[in-house]
């Protein structure tokens, strides 16, 4: 029996009109070092992947690679379609969704850029890029030490200070208490002193552990936890029989939606971060070692959905398939 060989990857379509072009700083822009193109390209991919993948190769740096002005040239898939395709070319190591800062001073904005390969590359080669994209996009303020050739010069005659009075000898400030490692979490603490906002959401050092990543995810939607305390003791109702049951609903239910993060100036000493990783598909903000394979954790692998229990006092599955074989046999009698 022969061999199956790889198809290539579907010819793009002939663009009927120019195709549109990004902002200024926008759009896509092409990885370096690419090989010549070939009818190869992209052959180990499924055919709606190759196809899109196809397409965005012979794209200028520039176009404008958001869903809908993809799908609009694209005339086999729509925008779910596309979306999913570019999902999976950034898994296969194809693209990555790249947030760049760029302005001096106060007048700073974020672009928004689309890094293509046409060779798929792995998460260290493109945090290892990145990396260097944030270092070409950071100012050189930096000034070099003057050479240790120089002339030296003689210090002149300085006379001697006045002896200072004598002060008494003061007692050394003792340093801060460092935390422990262990320290609970400011989600957990939320949590914890609820039951001491309102005595009706007590809840136990077990409750706080199960729900502390649920807190933790508002805190990271850059929510305060006095704004988490208010959301879940508001509107309470007179009796509460279950706290733990209680909050967890309103931890999934309330839970505030993600915002773009606004350019704040970096603290003094800090890094500053001028390129960032972008999830292909929530968008949410990130460092590469983040942002496996260009998704966010809850995007690249999300959880199974929790099993549903059956009512008290509910029908057994081997009951209800009596009970339903036992209607059938009643209406085939008739």
């Amino acid at each position: 029996m022969a061999n199956q060989q790889p198809s290539p990857a579907p010819c793009a379509p002939a663009l009927s009109r120019p195709y549109p072009m990004a902002n200024p700083g926008y759009g896509k822009r092409s990885m370096p070092d690419r090989p010549e193109p070939s009818a190869h390209d992209f052959a180990l991919l499924p055919e709606r992947e190759r196809y899109v993948a196809g397409f965005v190769d012979h794209l200028p740096d520039g176009a404008a690679m958001d869903v809908k002005s993809l799908a609009k040239q694209l005339p086999l898939y729509g925008q779910q379609a596309v979306g999913s395709a570019l999902r999976a070319l950034s898994v296969a190591g194809h693209l990555r969704r790249v947030r760049c800062l760029v302005g001096e001073g106060d007048q700073v904005r974020w672009v928004f850029r689309t890094f293509w390969s046409r060779t798929a590359r792995d998460n260290e080669w493109w945090a290892s890029h990145l990396v260097a994209e944030d270092r070409e996009a950071a100012p050189d303020d930096t000034t070099p030490p003057p050479p240790p050739w120089g002339p030296v010069e003689e210090p002149a005659p300085v006379a001697a200070p006045p002896a200072a009075p004598a002060v008494p000898q003061q007692r050394a400030t003792e340093p801060a208490p460092v935390p422990p490692s262990g320290a609970p979490s400011p989600a957990y603490l939320a949590l914890a002193q609820l039951g001491r906002v309102d005595p009706r959401l007590a809840l136990s050092a077990a409750d706080c552990a199960v729900l502390e990543a649920r807190a933790a995810e508002w805190l990271a939607r850059g929510v305060s936890t006095e704004y988490l305390t208010r959301a879940l003791v508001a509107g309470l109702p007179p009796q509460v029989g279950s706290p733990v049951g209680l909050v967890r609903r309103r931890l999934d239910d309330k839970i505030p939606p993600r915002v773009a993060p606004a350019v704040a100036p970096p603290a003094p000493g800090g890094p500053v971060h001028h390129t960032m990783l972008e999830c292909t598909k929530c968008g949410v903000p990130g460092r590469p070692e983040a942002l496996p394979d260009g998704l966010c954790r809850p995007c690249h692998r999300p959880g199974p959905p929790e099993p549903m229990a059956l009512p008290a006092g509910g029908l057994a599955e081997s009951d209800v398939r009596a009970r339903a074989g036992h209607v059938r046999e009643l209406l085939r009698s008739r």
